[in-house]
């Protein structure tokens, strides 16, 4: 009997603790009152307006190719490699390589090549 009486009253002791406490229940019921703003890193992109692109060259012969070398690793031998190429396979071809940089092309080569170049190959790397 002294048993049940020491277990009851163990059990009554841990009761009257737990309710004490304030329950899960109760923490979100409070937190719920409260507002939060979250927002979504990903973002909304804009719309994509298509373009044309330009019209196809009908021949290379005797025309001016512009091989843009935005220094990103390999491209100073990429562009060789097809300048080369294009001498063997189109010799009439007029070759002219400019510089550039990864994060842009200065205005001056952008207007020469607007203004020379029948075709422009640019080395963005990856």
């Amino acid at each position: 009997m002294k048993r049940f009486i020491f277990a009851a009253g163990i059990a009554a002791l841990c009761l009257g603790l737990f309710c004490s406490f304030p329950t899960m229940n109760d923490q979100v019921q409070a937190a719920s009152t409260e507002k939060m703003t979250v927002l979504n890193p990903m973002g909304t992109p804009p719309a994509i307006q298509a373009k044309q692109m330009a019209p196809r060259l009908d021949t290379l012969d005797g025309k001016t190719i512009y091989f843009v070398n935005t220094g990103y690793i390999g491209t100073d031998r990429l562009m060789e490699v097809m300048s080369d190429w294009f001498k063997a396979n189109y010799p009439k071809t007029n070759i002219v390589m400019a510089r550039g940089s990864m994060t842009n092309i200065p205005p001056a080569v952008m207007a020469e090549i607007g203004e020379k170049a029948d075709a422009a190959i640019v080395g963005l790397g990856h």
